[in-house]
């Protein structure tokens, strides 16, 4: 018989069978969840001189989950949105549970009332044109390695994709051929939680990609080591880390910022944003759920900050001559 006082028979239906099933959460998003679950059942365990196996669902209180989370700050020197992003997943651990043992309703509601901590936002970090031409010309591309890499650069500027969807990308995932009806070459990217998007690519990019894959079986991987073997996210990041160092060396300003994969990303935002494209357009681009999300790249860019501001600003004819011709606002309010 099941004893469903142990914290051990609600972990293991949690993470597999609620995450990866009924709320199909994406590997990277399990992982996760796995890690906040497993580095807090260590800490209480530890508190209670029980092996994790034993330990007894009461076991987590409130207190002792601030304790952990006090642990997580100062001893193991996390930041307060990994805090936070631990704390979400044992609210959704407590749930779980709560939603299917009443007699712990009330222990988690004592949970989930454990609060979030604000978190000062960082400006997102992007790439001026200068810069992210800089870093597609350090690829050398008399080689296979490089050609690979300024394809894959290309790639992620165009696309805005992740890195672990560049990691995951197959062959099957492109249309490089352009239709009678003149639409453009595309790509179909898988994102978080399964959502499927279709992203257009230039010609030029389309091209790259077409000396990179040539020969290839529709299920085998785009981006391959030297050995041809799939590439990691880990091993995007360091394709990106090692040509910023090599272009650094021609725009020294680059050694002052980190710069990542998800750093282009931003990058292909802010620039589809000063080209003119549309927050909801930039949103599916970029794959993400909520418009709030896109919003932070026109809160961030100080050019296009400026370019309002300069048309507010007093004495500027441009501004004035918005309201010339106009009617008065009760004329105005008369013909709608």
């Amino acid at each position: 018989m099941i004893d469903k006082n142990l914290f051990a028979t609600w972990i293991k239906r949690f993470l597999l069978e609620f995450i990866p099933g009924e709320r199909s959460m994406a590997r990277n998003t399990q992982h996760s969840y796995r890690d906040s679950i497993r580095l807090l059942l260590v800490f209480v365990a530890a508190a209670h001189h029980k092996k994790a196996d034993a330990l007894l669902v009461p076991d987590l209180s409130a207190e002792m989950l601030r304790t952990f989370l006090r642990h997580l700050e100062e001893k193991r020197k996390c930041s307060v949105s990994t805090r936070n992003q631990r704390l979400a997943a044992i609210h959704a651990l407590a749930r779980f549970i709560g939603e299917r043992n009443p007699e712990f309703l009330s222990w988690c509601a004592e949970i989930c009332a454990v609060p979030f901590k604000r978190s000062e936002k960082k400006p997102v970090g992007y790439l001026e044109k200068n810069e992210i031409d800089e870093l597609l010309a350090s690829p050398n591309r008399n080689t296979w390695i490089g050609r690979r890499d300024y394809c894959l650069l290309l790639f992620m500027y165009n696309s805005g994709a992740r890195a672990d969807e560049v990691a995951r990308l197959i062959v099957g995932d492109l249309n490089l051929s352009k239709s009678s009806g003149g639409s453009c070459e595309f790509v179909r990217l898988n994102g978080k939680g399964n959502k499927t998007r279709l992203c257009p690519l230039w010609s030029s990019t389309a091209a790259e990609i077409k000396q990179l894959v040539n020969g290839r079986n529709d299920d085998a991987r785009v981006f391959v080591n030297r050995k041809l073997k799939p590439i990691t996210r880990f091993g995007v990041y360091e394709i990106v880390t090692r040509h910023v160092s090599h272009a650094a060396k021609r725009l020294p300003e680059l050694r002052k910022r980190q710069i990542s994969p998800h750093t282009i990303r931003h990058t292909t935002a802010t620039h589809l944003l000063r080209a003119g494209v549309d927050i909801n357009t930039i949103r599916a681009w970029l794959g993400h759920v909520s418009l709030d999300t896109t919003n932070i790249y026109a809160e961030t860019d100080l050019s296009m900050k400026a370019k309002a501001l300069h048309a507010c600003e007093l004495g500027n004819q441009a501004a004035n001559k918005l309201w010339q011709g106009k009617p008065d606002l009760i004329t105005f309010l008369g013909r709608l």
